[in-house]
C-alpha cells in the first residue's frame, strides 16, 4: 500500500495518540496500602479497596489528572515498597516518627491518633497500669509495637506478642490468647463492632500524627502535599472526615489545618 502524506499524517496520530495513552498509564500513582485496616482501607470481596485514606489518596490522584492503583501489603513490606521506590505513596493510618523519617518521606498530618486497649467484655483492664502483668499483643512494626516496647519496664507487662495482622492479633484476644491488644483506637472500635465481646478498655492519648508516607526524595511529595492543603482549605478533607468517622472534625485539628512537609515528628 502506498504511503501518502495524509495518510501518513493520520498514522503519526495514530501512533503519537498510543504513545500518550501508555504514558498516561504509567502515570497512575501506585499506592500500597496495609488490606485490612478499615475504617482507614479495606479490601472488598470484590477486590477494590475503600475507606478514609481510600478517599483521600483517589482524590489526590484526581488533582493530578491521573488514578491510583492501590496494590494491598503486608504492614511490613509496606516500608520496603516505599524505601526502594516500588510504590509512590503508602497508606495505612501511618505515624510519622524521626526514626521513619530517616529513610521515608511523609505527608502533612490529616489525623492525631490515640491508641486503644482492646480487651474482652467484662475485662478489668480499664488503664494502662492494668497491662501490668498481663500478656498484651500489637501489630509488627507498627507505632503501638514501639510504643509498648520503649514502656516495657514502666508498665510491666508479662509478655509481648507480635503479630502480622490485626485480624490475627484480635482472633487471639477473643479466645484468651492475649489479655489485651494494643492498636489505633479508631481502627479497634470499628473492628469491635463486627466482632462481638470486645470492646476497648481504655484510650491512650500520645499526639501521634497520620499521614501518607513517600520514598524519600520523592519528586512528587511537594505536589501532594499542596493537594492535601488544598483539600483542607475547601473542605473536601472534613467532608471525607465525616463520611468515614460519623461526625465533623475539629476546627483546629489536623484534618482541617493546612501544613507544610514535616521534617520532624515534633
Amino acid at each position: 500500500m502506498k504511503m501518502t502524506r495524509r495518510t501518513g499524517i493520520v498514522a503519526g496520530l495514530m501512533l503519537g495518540l498510543s504513545l500518550s495513552t501508555a504514558a498516561f498509564a504509567q502515570d497512575a500513582l501506585r499506592v500500597g496500602a496495609y488490606p485490612a485496616n478499615p475504617p482507614w482501607e479495606n479490601k472488598t470481596e470484590a477486590g477494590t479497596f475503600e475507606g478514609f485514606e481510600v478517599d483521600i489518596v483517589n482524590e489526590i490522584a484526581r488533582r493530578m489528572g491521573s488514578t491510583a492503583n492501590i496494590d494491598g501489603m503486608d504492614f511490613k513490606a509496606l516500608f520496603v515498597a516505599s524505601a526502594s521506590g516500588r510504590v509512590d505513596m503508602v497508606i495505612s493510618s501511618l505515624t510519622i516518627t524521626n526514626e521513619r523519617l530517616d529513610s521515608q518521606a511523609f505527608t502533612q498530618p490529616y489525623f492525631q491518633g490515640a491508641l486503644g486497649i482492646g480487651v474482652k467484655d467484662g475485662s478489668d483492664i480499664v488503664s494502662v497500669e492494668g497491662l501490668k502483668g498481663k500478656v498484651v499483643g500489637s501489630v509488627a512494626t507498627s507505632f503501638p509495637e514501639n510504643w509498648l516496647k520503649e514502656r516495657e519496664a514502666e508498665i510491666g507487662y508479662a509478655e509481648y506478642k507480635s503479630y502480622d495482622t490485626t485480624s490475627n492479633m484480635l482472633t487471639d484476644l477473643l479466645n484468651g490468647r492475649i489479655d489485651a491488644a494494643v492498636n489505633d483506637v479508631v481502627g479497634l472500635r470499628y473492628a469491635f463492632t463486627q466482632m462481638k465481646g470486645l470492646t476497648v478498655g481504655a484510650e491512650i492519648v500520645t499526639g501521634e500524627k497520620f499521614a501518607m508516607m513517600m520514598p524519600k526524595g520523592s519528586d512528587k511529595l511537594e505536589q501532594v502535599n499542596q493537594i492535601l492543603s488544598d483539600m483542607k482549605s475547601d473542605g473536601t478533607m472534613a467532608a471525607i472526615y465525616e463520611k468515614w468517622m460519623g461526625v465533623a472534625p475539629a476546627a483546629d485539628s489536623y484534618t482541617v489545618t493546612p501544613m507544610p512537609v514535616p521534617t520532624s515528628a515534633d
